[in-house]
């Protein structure tokens, strides 16, 4: 797949040259070794080394598992890179995984997502009630109290099931790969933002016994792949991002509209009560929920004197 697949395969060529073939990787494809959703298990069972997905499938093993992933109006690409790697999030990975066997380490991120494809225009909270929405992790829960049916599905089902009628709106990743996935023949309206997944993480998951088994210039070149390959993909998504969203914008039918501020604001209070809900199922989830919300909150007041200050600031002086 686009984008996703292609970044996993990168990263094994990655380790496998670094290492002068010394640690060889060799990628399956889903369901190729084990079902989509069994590879956490897999891993963890020994039955293979590594795993490349998105956490949050796996968060019926653990909560926690979701702000690794994608968490509601959270930390962006850019953000969640700094929590793990310097705000306390790699600790507090590391020790809800050990429950597994399992080592985690970022390997890629796609930056901000779109909203998702609809079938037609939502307007209002009750235009959500019934409608059948492809959607994993937290932000399907959201989606799931404003009255909407939630439906997970691999990726590579997405476009069968909105052609026949069986989901009435998907979200996927974003114009680059929605495209290649035919997102756009099947539907003509395009939101934005993606409230749901503001900097979604596709995890590298070791098997524990063998990452303990290697030795510490081993480790140190995973560690420096992976870290390479979630700056790597993350440039990739939003420069392949930029020359498709061209491509929707030149289409007619195709309508890319903003959600409006009743939704965004419906879709605020409902998150935060999702993440506080979640937070309470137990301790472990707390205290990754915790010191991810405190980072938060550090980074978004920064933010508003840096970035977004600075973006702020250009729109004007550009306009």
């Amino acid at each position: 797949m686009l984008g996703l697949d292609t970044s996993a395969e990168r990263l094994a060529q990655t380790i496998t040259v670094l290492s002068d073939s010394r640690l060889k990787v060799t990628v399956y494809a889903a369901g190729s070794l084990v079902g989509p959703f069994e590879v956490f298990d897999a891993v963890a069972a020994s039955v293979a080394d590594m795993y490349h997905a998105t956490d949050y499938y796996f968060e019926g093993k653990s909560p926690a598992l979701n702000f690794f992933a994608a968490v509601p109006y959270g930390l962006t690409g850019d953000e969640l890179c700094v929590w793990i790697g310097f705000g306390g999030g790699q600790a507090v990975w590391d020790e809800v995984d050990a429950e597994f066997n399992i080592k985690p380490l970022m390997a890629l991120n796609t930056g901000v997502q779109m909203g998702g494809w609809y079938s037609k225009e939502v307007n209002r909270p009750q235009d959500y009630k019934g409608l059948r929405y492809r959607m994993p992790g937290l932000g399907v829960e959201v989606l799931r109290r404003m009255g909407a049916e939630a439906v997970t599905i691999p990726g590579a089902d997405i476009i069968g099931a909105l052609k026949s009628g069986a989901i009435d709106c998907a979200e996927f990743v974003g114009p680059w790969t929605d495209i290649w996935l035919g997102l756009h023949k099947a539907a003509d309206y395009y939101y934005y933002p993606g409230f749901h997944e503001p900097g979604f993480n596709a995890t590298l998951g070791i098997n524990r016994k063998l990452w303990d088994g290697l030795s510490p210039p081993e480790r140190a070149l995973i560690e420096a792949a992976a870290r390479a390959e979630t700056t790597r993909s993350l440039a990739e998504f939003n420069a392949e991002n930029i020359k498709s969203l061209n491509l929707l914008r030149a289409d007619g039918r195709i309508k890319i509209l903003r959600f409006n501020d009743d939704l965004i604001r419906t879709f605020g209070k409902l998150s935060k009560e999702v993440l506080a809900d979640t937070a309470a199922k137990d301790p472990l989830t707390r205290r990754v929920y915790d010191s991810y919300m405190a980072f938060l909150a550090g980074v978004m007041d920064w933010g508003e004197l840096s970035e977004t200050g600075y973006r702020d600031t250009r729109r004007l002086a550009l306009a």
